[in-house]
């Protein structure tokens, strides 16, 4: 299955997905994929469904591969994430963030420090999820993937609070 990265400013990044209603072998093959795209892109942390053009509420988040985490960071490790629902946010806080679909930018966003979430796995059964700062943060960003917003819809100022990325030679 390949599939590719949608980028800015393509229209379809502004769709919102559907529900997953099938938890079949499909799904399966569809989340081992996107995975794979998700972990070779530079920085991947996570990646939603929308971002290859498949409009279905389906995310993935894995922060715990990231170098620079606060020692007392806790996270749920490789987390694939269908039909996420965030229940409770507490605090706010501004943050760096970036995108595989916004390439060549990254800005500051203001997002809860600590999130409950509910989502289902790939078989179908549904968990609940706590997580704070880092971790929180792509799961926000995500799940704002699969409403049709971009980072980029939440910067306070574009003027003040975005970035052309740097590139590393």
């Amino acid at each position: 299955m390949s599939l590719d990265i949608i980028k800015y400013p393509d229209e379809r990044l502004k769709q919102v997905s559907a529900p997953v209603e099938n938890f079949d072998v499909e799904l399966q093959r569809f989340v081992a994929a996107l995975e794979k795209i998700m972990r070779a892109g530079p920085g991947g942390v996570g990646i939603a469904a929308s971002q290859v053009g498949c409009f279905q509420r389906i995310a993935i988040v894995d922060v715990s591969g990231m170098r620079k985490l606060p020692a007392d960071s806790s996270n749920n490790g490789c987390m694939v994430l269908i039909n996420p629902e965030i229940t409770e946010w507490e605090g706010m806080v501004m943050g760096r963030e970036g995108c595989m679909s916004v390439p060549d930018f990254t800005g500051n966003v203001i997002r809860a420090e600590k999130i409950a979430f509910t989502a289902f796995d790939v078989q179908g059964s549904q968990h609940e999820f706590n997580s704070e700062g880092y971790e929180a943060r792509a799961v926000q960003h995500e799940v704002d993937h699969l409403d049709g917003m971009l980072f980029l819809d939440r910067l306070v100022s574009r003027r003040t609070d975005l970035f052309r990325r740097k590139v590393y030679k």
